[in-house]
């Protein structure tokens, strides 16, 4: 069940924060509606990888889709003969 607290709450910040843990941020509210999120560095870190993850998979959809996918058996290839240099 998500954490909810009014923005006022964090008059007393140090309770807000005890309050925030790995995979259980404090969403703040003001007048009502949803306003901030408070989480957990861990959390934030998980959620920036995530986000390069898949703006590098999406180049790599577009690289496809413009110049070609490449086999399974090109891929294979491929690592062999890298394999095979080092």
């Amino acid at each position: 069940m998500p954490n909810i607290k009014p923005i006022s709450d964090l008059r007393n910040y140090s309770e807000v924060l005890h309050d925030v843990a790995v995979g259980a941020p404090v969403f703040l509210t003001k007048n009502g509606r949803g306003r901030f999120a408070i989480l957990d560095i861990r959390d934030y870190e998980k959620t920036q990888a995530t986000l390069k993850l898949l703006s590098e998979l999406e180049k790599g959809r577009v690289s496809g889709e413009t110049e070609g996918w490449l086999s399974p058996e090109e891929v294979r290839a491929h690592f062999r003969a890298r394999e095979k240099e080092s």
